[in-house]
């Protein structure tokens, strides 16, 4: 056995075979891959092998189509057979609200280029004939969707892998992994120990202890997943002696998926009864084993299918596969850098394992050797759950997820599991004013507040809510008075020493702001893409307050601690500092009755320490929801004084609480972009406007500078732009599809209703050539064609007098 390596990866399932082949195929051949039993002794040799491209995060949508392709290409290099059977499938609706999903989840397809289409009752009976269409609307038909060999497909890119020069080493169960002070890892292993560069946790359903090897908890369970596969069903027989193939088809009302098998039928179960599965710890002798058969639990869920697929009653049982398989509390990958440590990667989680496996080994890949992605990969990141997240939270999530694989996922859904778990000293408060909560980064966060008879509860819909009066309430409240929330769900990061501001200079691309100024900066990858939306608030020449996204402050911290510099330290104060933002033409009038300091003259973008009643804080003069405001941050163990005396001397300027509803709804009246919407990874800072922030002029090398100058040089390709749109009772969310000239030439960012203004307004990234005013075009919104004008003035304050004033 070699006993040093550029890179080990622990895991032989169908995960670890791809990022071994992965990294190979990017030019990095001294790599390893380390399996205690044979190659896919796990979850891999018992999985279904269905693959399907449908996910609601697009970018997974995309890197599942990359997957599904790649199959013919290991094919190629290989000449080994994965067993392709690309038979099509179809996703079935049999309710209004699972008919919106699949009409939403089409419109993002059209400028993905995928070629999925709706169909019909009668179009689902002739492509899928062994299906009942009694109560079915319609159904979204995928070409590519269909099934594989699991085992085959795993040695395909196992082999490839070799062909590039990585190594396997099986039957080699790791004891431990020890990090030394030059950041390299010794992988100890029963045959000896390893001297590797990089570590990947592709450890499947052994992640967990693998994790703990190096001090990691992975946030993962295992999941008892059971599916049938029957005698020969002559319906079937009867299409395969015609020459042809059954499609898939997926059942989401009787949380079924069903395939063709042979001359028979395979259907799995997503039950609710579910169970999780060593709970406390995979015990390492399994392998090969399956679970004991369980019909109790899918009693219900087999009642059902038998009366959607009525050939399944008529059909005997040939085999029963039950085995546990690993669930990520969201359902996605936990893939890329481990936080807090050195060249340490996690590529666990990946439930779909032959859907999303080769898209996951791609992205890790191009991680490693290119230092970054190319697409935005936030919804499979491992930095998505920070150091809060528990065992205890972890479970009843992934259960829930389990749950719901087959339910409707609604943009404005907030699963109830786990929580509340974090909460801040409003929480009561809040709570007894009529709070509707979501949440975030584990956090609850105030979305509306319900008043009188109004239930506690927003309907999750693709369409417009029962939020909607209590939304219109609260903007009216802070565009006519002045309104007051929480800034918890801000990240917060206080950065320190003689190096911070030459550090701030290298990090951010754009102004470093003098002592009592605030600025806003994008933060830029090396490929000059979009990793940051930051204020930047310099308290002193040594001291610096940053405030980006909360639910990305461990990516942040991340980036930070790998771009770390000399004489500067930067330290994660997200949950250290609290307090309000007052925002309205009165918030001035309220601060100034709170407090005995002088604010006549603080101008816009200013910063002040001032005492409010009894607290000690920080103010800002800046609001997200573009009106007068003001950020006033406080020690947690002081904001319930703090909240007395706004609330108090807030009664004579009739002060209203409001909650992220009516925020999103007011920063539309000013186009403002939201992170992971408008702001992310995918989007660079010249289309979406952020190049106007960045310092072009300043005396520093700042990350991402070249690309960011050959952009400007260049020009961009496509802009953000508002529309306002012709919307009936269902507005934009995002990635519906923009229609100039009758063809899709962009799509949408986000998008909602602004309150204010009475207008649905989207914001779209189009090609710049059409982004100019008296633009006419259409957006695709649940299957319908809408109006769509483009917007060259804001709809609040265009002239910035009340903002700035």
């Amino acid at each position: 056995m070699q006993t040093t390596t550029r890179v080990a990866v622990i895991g032989g399932g169908v995960v670890g075979c791809s990022v071994l082949y992965h990294l190979t195929k990017l030019g990095w051949s001294d790599v390893m891959l380390i399996e205690r039993s044979d190659l896919t002794s796990g979850s891999t040799w018992h999985a279904a092998g269905g693959f399907h491209t449908l996910n609601g995060d697009t970018n997974m949508a995309a890197l599942q189509g990359y997957t599904i392709k790649l199959y013919k290409e290991l094919e190629e290099i290989t000449g080994m057979s994965c067993g392709l059977h690309h038979v099509g499938g179809v996703t079935l609706a049999d309710n209004k609200d699972r008919f919106d999903m699949l009409l939403a989840e089409r419109a993002k397809h059209r400028y993905m280029g995928l070629e999925t289409e709706i169909v019909g009752p009668e179009e689902v009976r002739r492509i899928a004939p062994v299906t009942n269409t009694d109560g079915i609307i319609g159904a979204l038909y995928d070409p590519l969707d269909g099934h594989l060999d699991p085992s085959g497909t795993t040695h395909a890119y196992a082999k490839a892998a070799r062909m590039g020069g990585a190594t396997i080493e099986t039957h080699c169960k790791v004891l431990e992994t020890n990090q030394k002070p030059d950041g390299t890892w010794e992988v100890v292993t029963e045959k000896g120990t390893i001297l590797a560069e990089h570590v990947v946790n592709a450890g499947g359903l052994w992640a967990r202890e693998v994790g703990a090897m190096a001090g990691v908890y992975v946030p993962i369970y295992p999941m008892e997943h059971q599916y049938l596969v029957t005698e020969e069903v002559p319906e079937i027989a009867a299409i395969i002696d015609a020459g042809g193939e059954h499609p898939h088809v997926m059942d989401p009302a009787g949380e079924s998926y069903l395939r063709q098998e042979g001359r028979g039928l395979c259907i799995g179960f997503y039950e609710q009864p579910c169970r999780a599965w060593a709970v406390d710890g995979t015990p390492w002798e399994f392998g090969h084993e399956l679970l004991p058969d369980d019909f109790d639990k899918i009693e219900h869920s087999i009642d059902f299918a038998y009366k959607r697929f009525p050939a399944l009653e008529r059909a005997g049982v040939k085999s029963v596969i039950h085995g546990p398989f690993t669930f990520a509390p969201d359902g996605n990958p936990l893939v890329g850098p481990v936080p807090g440590l050195r060249n340490y990667w996690s590529a666990c989680g990946v439930m779909a394992g032959f859907s999303q496996g080769g898209g996951v080994g791609l992205m890790l890949a191009q991680w490693m050797v290119e230092g970054e992605c190319e697409r935005d990969v936030s919804a499979m990141d491992v930095a998505r759950y920070g150091d809060w997240i528990t065992p205890g939270y972890t479970l009843p999530k992934v259960i829930e997820n389990y749950q719901k694989r087959f339910s409707v996922s609604y943009p404005n859904e907030e699963l109830p599991a786990a929580r509340p778990f974090r909460t801040t000293p409003m929480y009561d408060i809040f709570d007894r004013m009529g709070a509707v909560w979501g949440h975030q980064f584990g956090l609850e966060v105030v979305n509306f507040f319900a008043t009188g008879d109004e239930p506690r509860f927003e309907t999750p819909s693709f369409r417009r809510s029962n939020a909607w009066e209590a939304t219109a309430r609260e903007v009216k409240a802070v565009r006519e008075g002045v309104g007051i929330n929480e800034v918890h769900n801000f990240g917060k990061y206080l950065v320190t020493g003689p190096g911070a501001r030459d550090w701030l200079d290298r990090i951010m691309a754009g102004r470093i702001p003098k002592p009592g100024r605030i600025s806003l900066t994008p933060m830029l990858s090396r490929a000059g893409r979009l990793i940051g939306d930051f204020t930047v608030s310099c308290l002193s020449d040594e001291a610096f307050q940053l405030t980006a996204s909360y639910g990305a402050q461990a990516y942040h911290m991340r980036w930070f601690e790998q771009n770390a510099g000399t004489g500067v330290t930067v330290a994660n104060i997200s949950d250290r500092l609290n307090g309000f933002q007052i925002a309205g033409p009165k918030s001035r009038d309220l601060l100034a009755a709170c407090t005995r300091a002088d604010i006549s003259d603080m101008a816009f973008m200013d910063l002040r320490q001032i005492t409010v009643g009894m607290v000690d804080c920080l103010v800002q003069r800046v609001s997200y929801t573009g009106d007068l405001g003001f950020e006033i941050y406080c020690d947690p163990m002081a904001q319930r004084a703090l909240w007395d005396e706004l609330w108090r001397k807030g009664k004579g300027f009739d002060l209203k609480p409001f909650g992220m509803r009516a925020m999103m709804s007011l920063r539309l009246d000013r186009f403002f972009g939201s992170w992971l919407s408008e702001f992310s990874p995918d989007y660079t800072p010249g289309e979406t406007g952020m190049d106007r922030f960045i310092s072009f002029r300043k005396n520093a090398d700042f990350i991402g500078r070249a690309a960011a100058e050959a952009e400007r040089a260049e020009g961009a390709k496509r802009a953000l732009v508002a529309f306002e749109v012709e919307a009936t009772d269902a507005d934009v969310n995002g990635y519906e599809p923009v229609w100039i000239d009758r063809t899709v030439q962009g799509f949408c960012t986000s998008g909602g209703y602004s309150h204010h203004a009475g207008k649905s307004v989207a914001l779209a990234l189009i090609p710049v050539e059409h982004a100019q005013p008296g633009l006419q075009a259409e957006i695709e919104i649940l299957g319908e064609m809408c109006a769509a004008k483009l917007l060259t003035e804001h709809l609040f304050d265009p002239d910035m007098s009340r903002m700035r004033g």
